[in-house]
């Protein structure tokens, strides 16, 4: 059993980062923290394999990534895409994330859906079809449309997503409509189980299409109450799932690196595998 912790993206937490350092070096400084991070940047587009090499050579052995489906593979951008189209973006995204896989480096491949994506027949075979694209890979599912776990489709939904491999992203979010869902702590994969800490800033979430939504929607601070709740819900799906990645997106006030390290010490966990601090070579 194994619990890794740490927070989406590895560029907005200037807690972490010493004054004036470059961008290209932040995940390597990052590394020596953390021993996961979420690549939010292949959402918006298919990265480059060089960006991935440079990511891997920059993170010591044991080092993992959860990597985002890219936004046309979960139809944020609500086009039509066709059997073959959809066959050639889905080629060129594993060939993308290639070095990743080779390292031994991928956690699991995010799909994170859009509010719109409700559960229907449509839905339910497009998610089937991702697994016929992506059948050997960690694929894990996040919905952001409350029908899944209604009590009409709850039991079937997790039934679903055992009988396809799916690993549950389980998350802590705002309860906010339709638009969010509950948190349900039920694996669905026995080897590995996401966690994604949204934040709980009701007000904020649904302020898509505003100009500063991307400023208030994950802005919120957990408290000790809080992760101590979640110390308990995480030892008790540990009882079920071979490894537990927790990611912390509560990043818009820069809370999400602080609240990470407090769970961290709440679990009592220490990470061996991390990359060297610079303090680390003197004895302050």
């Amino acid at each position: 059993m194994s619990i890794n912790i740490g927070v989406t993206g590895w560029g907005d937490h200037e807690s972490l980062y010493p004054d004036k350092i470059h961008q290209q070096d932040k995940l390597a400084v990052y590394a020596s923290h953390f021993p996961v991070v979420e690549v939010d940047s292949a959402f918006y587009a298919i990265q480059p394999q060089r960006n991935y090499r440079k990511w891997v050579k920059d993170t010591p052995e044991g080092f993992s990534f959860v990597i985002k489906a890219y936004q046309r593979m979960t139809g944020h951008d609500r086009q039509p895409i066709s059997v073959q189209e959809a066959k050639e973006l889905f080629e060129g995204y594993r060939e993308s994330i290639e070095p990743v896989i080779n390292a031994g480096k991928l956690n699991a491949l995010l799909f994170q859906f859009p509010p719109w994506f409700d559960v229907s027949k449509e839905h339910i075979a497009k998610l089937r079809k991702i697994k016929e694209l992506l059948p050997d890979l960690p694929l894990a599912l996040e919905f952001r449309n409350r029908s899944w776990f209604s009590d009409k489709y709850r039991a079937n939904t997790l039934s679903f997503m055992r009988e396809e491999g799916w690993i549950h992203t389980i998350c802590d979010e705002p309860q906010a409509g339709e638009a969010s869902v509950p948190t349900i702590l039920e694996p669905t994969n026995p080897d590995k189980t996401l966690i994604r800490f949204h934040g709980r800033n009701v007000h904020g979430w649904n302020r898509n299409g505003r100009s500063d939504w991307r400023a208030v929607r994950f802005l919120y601070r957990y408290n000790e109450q809080e992760l101590a709740e979640w110390k308990r819900h995480i030892e008790n799906l540990a009882e079920k799932t071979k490894q537990i990645t927790v990611l912390f997106n509560n990043n818009s006030g820069g809370d999400a690196a602080d609240n990470a390290r407090q769970l961290i010490e709440l679990l009592g966990i220490k990470y061996e595998q991390l990359n060297p601090r610079q303090l680390d070579f003197f004895n302050f």
